[in-house]
Formats: structure tokens, C-alpha cells, sequence
């Protein structure tokens, strides 16, 4: 941010940061923790404060910022803007707006324009920080106004543009935003200022992420790193560094974050700038507790050492700073790592060490959070009720500090909290309540990102008191606030820690049982079927924007039978005790069954299964497990409806852990599912481009490596198996090992309108989008690089990419939740379709699957889904690969035309 010194050579000293109004928390790096409402207790004391917002004394001259002395009273403005700055760099915006407009009005007195916009500045960014949009826009504009008109400052005016970026993003309008700061970017090279550029430029990025310019967006994320590698050592280069290093954590870049963050960390420790090597190191910590949300399905080894890593940092944050909140905010942070790993002993050491620091905190934003934080790692803790009562405590100061600060967005916090502490001792009427003030706080200042959060919450209140009604109706509330801030749900929780998992997903899903919930003998309404069916559906986007970190996917409304009048599309939806499944058949009517199965024993039966798709397995094993999750899923009853609508193809909107199972191998007890169906799935009706395959001219582009390279190893049919789809379609020379490269596969698209792109190399599936890839001869392409390659010619999609095809791809072991990186490879390709493999298959049943799939591709009238079934059923009646090993992996996801 910026704060104005006036008539200083330190007018430019502090950063402006367009992420949102909560950016200085994001550089200090502390977390307050979501939790889920389990556990629940009725001891939490009786006489805890119930209207706490109500007659909240004004903080006492021992609670106000001690500023050597001097009193706001006297008529220095330069001495009073300087009060401001450390109000403002405390947390205590309300107290540093009236400190500032004192200077401001001072300065009209004066007649004093310059310095009469210079503090209009930092009135903008303290109205900003409170969410009071119409004040701090008119504190912006005046700054401009004096700017334009009366007093040429171009450094000063390129600045106040950037302030005006900053509220315009923060308000989400990102349009806007970008076109602000576009201006002030020209004002840069005209003067030829290449620090504040540098700063322009990260703020560019932000903007253009909110409208979907990823390329455009992170090819100015990779001038800014270029440009500060050209800087010299200084504060100012540290500075810049913190920013992008965080503003790579926040787009889900966390190795380029690192790699920054440790770069910076080498700079202050050259400039032996210790408090900034203890934010650094919380910033790293911060990192890596990213990654571990990211992670949250993988592989548990690597959770244990980010885990470790996290912990060390957020150790050496709290030895090395010298300042109070840095400290706490570290050992709060490896608290609820510590909580997590189940390291009590630690637990226990900690816990007196943080309450004793947070006593002597004074009233900031930063306190407030930190005591909500501790509260909620309390809360979570659930070990008696000495700890709700300390939790009770922290959340009542907290939301009586905020109010007395004039901060509705900490307020909204602390008493939505309490909310929850009370929900949790199932005293609701009180738990109604406080959430009820908190969620008028948020509205009142159109903070969406935390008025979801009481909108749940009141929700779960009115469940757990049998009001159905009531709780469906706020539920329906807090998606409809989660899809307007889709793009912004990431970066407008960068003050907080943000889980998807626990924070986001369960809203879905405790929507969908609500709705799904009848009495014994009624059957669901059509009305309640559809809305379960849009918010499953509407999950499933959300959990693609969390893979990619933005809101990258547009919605289509499309019904099953514009698509094709003989598919039905099946809707599993796993709940705690059942597996509901939604039909959505051509006719346009929903049907639904439910299976009584506990998740638990669902997931144990899906693990069993998919060990069992071995090589060396018996088939009448796979048939055991198969059978079962047939039944739950389909059924004899499913079977007599898709025979009177005469259905030929199913569709599959897959939840949870069924994500990773090849619909293929379900079997009925005769036949397997793929033999009697055409089978895919999607991420949804929403993200399907209802388009069928145009099969004249249809050019194809192949590539791929048979040549083992970078520690893989060689898949030697590959070979054969280009060759015989380049004699099948008309194609190119394919790009094969060592011309297999980026650089060649971006030329060859770039100047060809191929209609199906064929890569038959190793690649794997991650729910980690860094960790999901396809290789080529010299390097891995990651999802979002294979993305922007694919879409590197004309993007007026008149000729989009048909058929993306990955042969010899795999999934994460130990990730079952792995299966979103297909998902999110095949949206984010541009591709209608995509083919791929759940596990790696011997290459020469490959080649052998894909000649047939090809041959059947060409015929005309034959579907994607069909022809992938007849190249299926030649390896089934194959004897040497009839094992469902061979051809059960190859799916089909998106368009199945």
C-alpha cells in the first residue's frame, strides 16, 4: 500500500497492491482458520456477553497508539499525517481516517492542494480497508481531480490511479481495474519510472486473472520476475519480491512462489533486515500451508514433510521478529499445523505461550484475527470447557476491539464466531442470533466473502432445529453469494486460511441432502430433484476453480435432450449415510434412487475395486466389487427405465471417490456396463459444448515419445501406433522424441486447423495442478502451459479442437481424488472431448485400442462414446488383452458426439 508523506522525498516509499483491501494482512501472512462445526458441547458458560455490539466503551487512552508524544490535537498537519500512517500501519483504520481528514482539512484551509490530494490518498486506502466504497471513491477522485486539473504531478497522479485500480478490483471490477491501471502504466514509461511499473505490472496481473486473461496475465507476472532480476539488492526490490512471490502463492504458482520468497529472503538477509526475514519466513510457511490444502488428497508422506517444512518456517518467523504480532501470528499458524499432525504434546506447550502474547496485543485488524484464529484453533481443539470459555473471551474482546476500531469486517468475524461457538453447544437461539449480526455486517459492507460464511452457518442452525424450510432457503442463499464471487473467493480470503474442503465443498453437498431429504413413502418433487441436480452440478465448477485458483469456466445451459435423444445422464451424489443418484433422461423428467451405504463403506468397497484392476487380478474378483457398485449405482429398476426411453449412451456426472473408477468395468452379473452402453462423463451439462463431430477433412495433429527420457521410460509401440493413425487421417509429419518439444507442437497448431490433437506419451493426473502434466522430450507441460499451447491460434473458436487424446497417461497413486486433473486438463485444453487412460497400459495394447478407435472415428454417423466402445470391445474379445486391465482405463470426458 501507500501512505503520503507530504513534501517528502518518501511520497512513492510504500507499495500500491491491487489484490484487494485486505493486502496488508496478505503480506503479513496470518491465517484465521474455518472450522467445521463437529464435536458439539453445551458447557460454553452461560454469562458470556450476548449484545456485545451493543454500548462498547471507546478504547481507553492505555489501548491508543502511542505516538512519541505527540498530540493529534496540535495543528501540525505533517506531524498529524505521520500519526495517521501509524494508525493506518496498526490496523486501526477508523482512527487513521479521522487523523488523516484532520491533516486534509488542514490543508484546504490552506489552500494547500498538493498536499490536500497526496493525504485524499491515504484517505482512499483507509475507507477501502473498511469496505466504505463511496468515501474512499470520493477521496480518490478528489486526488485525481487536483491531479488533472491544477497541479501536473505525473508520479503522483500515476499513483492515485493505481489507488483507484485497487478499490475498483477490490469492488470486482476488473474491467475497469485493468483500465485504470493500463493508464497508469503509460504514465510509468512516459517518466520512466521502472519500480512503479514493476508494481503496475503485478497489479495488471490481477486484473486480467479476474477476466480470464490467464496467458496475458502470466506473461506480466514473467516480465515483473525479469525486470527484478535486473534491480539491484535494495528495499525496494525486497519489497516487490514479497508482493509477487504472494501474489504466486494466491494464483496456486507455489514452486515460482518459493523460488521468490527465498530470493527476497537472501536480499534481507544481505540487508540484515530482520523483521522483514521474519515475515519472509512466514510468507514461506504460508507456502507451504497452501500446498498442503492443495495436497489434501495425495500422497500422505509428502503432506507429512510440507507439513515439517511449514512448522520450521513459522518457527523461525516467531525467533527471529521483533515485532509482537509477527509473533504470535507464526506460532498460531504452526498451532493448527500442530493440531493437525496430532502433536498434542506441542499443542499443550504452545497454547498458555499464545494466550499470554495476545493479552498484550493492542487493537489492530491483525489482534482481532489473531484472537479469532486462536479461538477457532480452540474451538477445533474441543479438550473442555475451560478452552470454550477462553474462546468465549477472545471473540467477545475481539468484537468489541473491532467495533471500537470501526471495523466491520473484523466485527463481522468475531461475532459470526461467537455464532459458531454457540451453534456448537447447540444453543441456537443465541448461536441465530449473533450470526444474524454478522451477516448484516457483511452485507451492510458488501464483504460477500465472509457473508457466505453466515449464511451457512444459518443454515446449519436452522437444520439442526428440524426447520427445513428455513435452512434450504439459506443454504440456496450462500451458493448464490459463493457463484457471485466465484473469481474472488481465493484472494478475498488471502487474510484468513482458506479451505476449499472445509470451507466451500460441504455447502454443496449439505444442500443436496437437504433436498434430497423426504418422509418415508413420498416421493421427491420434480423441483427438488432440479435444484439438487444445479447445485451438484454447480460443485463441480467450484471445485475446478479451486484446481485452477480462478474462476475460469463459463456455465452453458443445456439439456440432455438437445444433446442427444438417446443419452441419459446419472447423477451420483455421495452423502454421509447414502448414495442418492439423479437421472436426468431425455424427456427432460428426473428420476433418482437412493442406496443406504455409509461413506465410509463406499469408499472401502471403491478402494478394494480399484486395487483389484490389476494385471495379475481374477477377473471374478473384479466382478465381486463390480457387481455391488453396479447395484448402487444403476440397478435392475435404472435398467427397465433405460429400456423403455431406449437409451444408448450414459452419461456420468461422477462425486467423490467414484471419480477415479472407470464406469466401464461395472458389471451386472452378465455383461460389463461398456458392452451394452456407450459410455463418458463430464464435469457437468454446464461445461459441455453440445456439438457433434465434424468428420470431413477431420486433420489431426500426433506427437509423442517412444524413447525413454527424463527418468521415464520408453514406450516403444508408440511407433506403431502413430504410425497407423497417420495412415488412417490426414495429418502431418507426427512430431516423435526429439522433435516432440513445445516449441514444435505451438508451431504446428499455430498454422494448422486440426480438429483432433493425439499425444501418445506419459503424462499424470494430479488434484494438484502443478503436479498434473504430460511430457515431452525436453520438459513437462503443466495443465495451464498445455493449455495456452492448445489455444495458440486464432481463438474465435470457429474451428475448436474435436478430440483430445492422451494414451498413455495415469493418475496419482495414492490420489483419489486425481481424477479432477483430467477434469480440469480436458476444460482448460479448449478441446470438446478428451480420451485419456486412468492407468498406464502396456503400449502395446495401446496402439492396438487406438487403430480401432480411429477406424471406427472415421465412419460416419458413429459417436465418440461409440467408437471408444467398439475399440473396448475389440480388446475384450481380444485374448491376449480381454482382461479388464487392458481396456476398462480409457475414458471419455466432455462432448460424447
Amino acid at each position: 500500500m501507500s501512505y503520503s508523506k507530504p513534501k517528502s522525498s518518501k511520497l512513492l516509499r510504500y507499495l500500491i497492491m491491487g489484490l484487494c483491501a485486505a493486502i496488508i494482512t496478505i503480506l503479513l501472512g496470518w491465517n484465521v482458520q474455518p472450522s467445521q462445526t463437529q464435536n458439539i458441547s453445551k458447557d460454553i458458560p452461560k454469562d458470556i456477553p450476548k449484545n456485545i455490539t451493543k454500548d462498547i466503551p471507546k478504547p481507553s487512552g492505555q489501548d491508543s497508539l502511542n505516538v512519541s508524544g505527540i498530540s493529534i490535537s496540535q495543528s501540525n498537519p505533517v506531524a498529524i499525517v505521520d500519526i495517521g500512517k501509524q494508525y493506518y500501519q496498526s490496523g486501526q483504520y477508523a482512527q487513521a481516517i479521522a487523523t488523516w481528514q484532520q491533516a486534509a482539512d488542514i490543508y484546504a484551509k490552506q489552500g494547500d492542494r498538493l498536499n490536500q490530494a497526496v493525504v485524499s490518498q491515504n484517505l482512499a486506502l483507509a475507507h477501502q480497508q473498511l469496505g466504505h466504497w463511496q468515501e474512499s471513491e470520493q477521496s480518490i477522485l478528489l486526488s485525481l481531480e487536483i491531479f488533472q486539473s491544477h497541479l501536473p504531478q505525473p508520479k503522483l497522479l500515476a499513483q492515485a490511479l493505481n489507488i483507484q485500480g485497487s478499490i475498483q478490483i477490490a469492488q470486482g471490477k476488473a474491467q475497469e481495474a485493468l483500465a485504470t491501471w493500463q493508464r497508469a502504466a503509460v504514465i510509468y514509461e512516459q517518466i520512466g519510472d521502472k519500480d512503479g511499473a514493476i508494481r503496475n505490472k503485478i497489479n495488471q496481473s490481477q486484473a486480467m486473472r479476474s477476466l480470464g486473461l490467464y496467458p496475458k496475465a502470466k506473461d506480466l507476472l514473467n516480465q515483473v520476475q525479469s525486470a527484478l532480476q535486473e534491480l539491484p539488492a535494495s528495499s525496494l526490490k525486497l519489497a516487490s519480491l514479497i508482493e509477487l512471490g504472494d501474489t504466486l502463492r494466491l494464483n496456486g504458482d507455489f514452486a515460482e512462489a518459493t523460488t521468490i520468497l527465498k530470493e527476497s529472503l537472501a536480499i534481507a538477509q544481505k540487508l540484515n533486515d530482520k523483521p522483514t526475514i521474519a515475515e519472509i519466513f512466514l510468507g514461506l510457511g504460508n507456502v507451504n500451508s497452501s500446498q498442503l490444502e492443495a495436497t489434501s488428497a495425495g500422497d500422505s508422506r509428502e503432506r507429512q514433510q510440507k507439513s515439517t517444512e511449514a512448522i520450521a518456517y513459522y518457527q523461525q518467523a516467531a525467533q527471529i521478529t521483533t515485532r509482537p504480532i509477527t509473533q504470535v501470528k507464526a506460532q498460531i499458524n504452526q498451532l493448527r499445523l500442530e493440531i493437525g499432525l496430532k502433536q498434542f504434546e506441542t499443542v499443550k506447550r504452545l497454547l498458555p505461550t499464545i494466550q499470554a502474547q495476545l493479552q498484550d496485543l493492542p487493537p489492530s485488524r491483525a489482534s482481532v484475527y489473531a484472537r479469532v484464529g486462536f479461538a477457532q484453533d480452540l474451538m477445533k481443539l474441543n479438550s473442555g470447557a475451560s478452552d470454550r470459555q477462553i474462546a468465549a473471551q477472545l471473540l467477545a474482546k475481539a468484537a468489541q476491539q473491532s467495533q471500537a476500531m470501526g471495523d466491520p469486517r473484523a466485527e463481522s468475524y468475531a461475532i459470526g464466531y461467537l455464532g459458531e461457538l454457540y451453534e456448537r453447544s447447540q444453543q441456537f437461539t443465541e448461536a441465530q442470533g449473533l450470526t444474524e449480526k454478522a451477516l448484516i455486517l457483511a452485507q451492510n459492507h458488501n464483504a460477500a466473502d465472509i457473508a457466505y460464511r453466515w449464511q451457512w452457518q444459518l443454515g446449519r442452525i436452522f437444520k439442526a432445529q428440524g426447520k427445513q424450510s428455513q435452512a434450504i432457503a439459506a443454504y440456496n442463499e450462500t451458493v448464490s453469494t459463493l457463484t457471485s464471487i466465484r473469481g474472488d473467493l481465493v484472494s478475498s480470503n488471502a487474510d484468513i486460511q482458506f479451505s476449499f474442503r472445509d470451507g466451500v465443498e460441504p455447502i454443496y453437498r449439505q444442500l443436496v441432502d437437504l433436498l434430497m431429504t423426504h418422509e418415508k413413502g413420498q416421493a421427491l418433487s420434480q423441483e427438488n430433484l432440479i435444484a439438487a441436480r444445479k447445485a451438484i452440478e454447480s460443485l463441480q465448477i467450484a471445485e475446478l476453480d479451486n484446481f485452477f485458483k480462478e474462476a475460469c469456466l463459463k456455465g452453458l445451459s443445456t439439456q440432455v435432450d438437445e444433446v442427444d435423444a438417446h443419452a441419459a445422464v446419472i447423477y451420483p451424489i455421495v452423502l454421509p449415510d447414502r448414495v442418492e443418484v439423479i437421472v436426468s433422461l431425455p424427456d427432460r423428467s428426473l428420476i433418482h434412487r437412493t442406496t443406504t451405504i455409509s461413506q465410509d463403506s463406499l469408499n472401502r468397497l471403491l478402494s478394494e475395486l480399484w486395487r483389484s484392476l490389476r494385471r495379475t487380478s481374477l477377473e471374478t474378483d473384479i466382478q465381486t466389487n463390480s457387481e455391488k457398485t453396479y447395484n448402487i449405482l444403476i440397478g435392475k429398476e435404472l435398467e427397465a427405465i433405460f429400456t423403455t426411453h431406449k437409451i444408448q449412451t450414459l452419461v456420468f456426472v461422477l462425486d467423490g471417490a467414484l471419480r477415479n473408477l472407470p464406469m466401464a468395468v461395472l458389471y451386472d452379473g452378465k455383461q460389463y456396463l461398456m458392452e451394452k452402453y456407450n459410455l463418458a462423463v463430464t464435469p457437468g451439462l454446464q461445461l459441455l459444448d453440445p456439438h457433434p463431430l465434424k468428420r470431413q477433412q477431420l486433420e489431426v495433429f500426433i506427437g509423442g515419445l517412444s524413447k525413454g527420457t527424463q527418468n521415464f521410460s520408453a514406450l516403444p509401440n508408440v511407433e506403431r501406433e502413430i504410425q497407423q493413425i497417420a495412415s488412417l487421417v490426414s495429418a502431418p509429419t507426427p512430431l516423435l522424441n526429439e522433435t516432440f518439444i513445445s516449441e514444435s507442437i505451438k508451431t504446428q497448431i499455430s498454422k494448422n486447423s486440426f480438429r483432433v490433437v493425439h499425444l501418445a506419451t506419459h503424462g499424470e493426473f494430479s488434484s494438484d495442478a502443478a503436479k498434473t502434466f504430460i511430457l515431452t522430450w525436453n520438459n513437462r507441460l503443466g495443465v495451464k502451459q498445455l493449455g495456452d499451447l492448445l489455444q495458440t491460434r486464432d481463438r474465435d473458436q470457429l474451428n475448436p479442437i474435436e478430440l483430445l487424446v492422451l494414451s498413455a497417461c495415469k493418475t496419482a497413486k495414492g490420489d483419489n481424488r486425481a481424477t479432477l486433473g483430467l477434469a480440469g486438463l480436458a476444460v482448460r485444453s479448449g478441446a470438446r472431448s478428451t480420451i485419456a487412460s486412468l492407468w498406464s497400459v502396456e503400449d502395446s495394447a495401446t496402439a492396438t485400442f487406438m487403430e480401432k478407435f480411429y477406424q471406427e472415428l472415421m465412419l460416419l454417423q458413429t459417436t465418440k462414446a461409440n467408437a471408444l466402445r467398439k475399440a473396448q470391445i475389440g480388446l475384450l474379445n481380444n485374448p491376449q488383452f480381454t482382461h479388464p486391465f487392458y481396456w476398462a482405463p480409457f475414458v471419455l470426458v466432455g462432448n460424447w458426439l
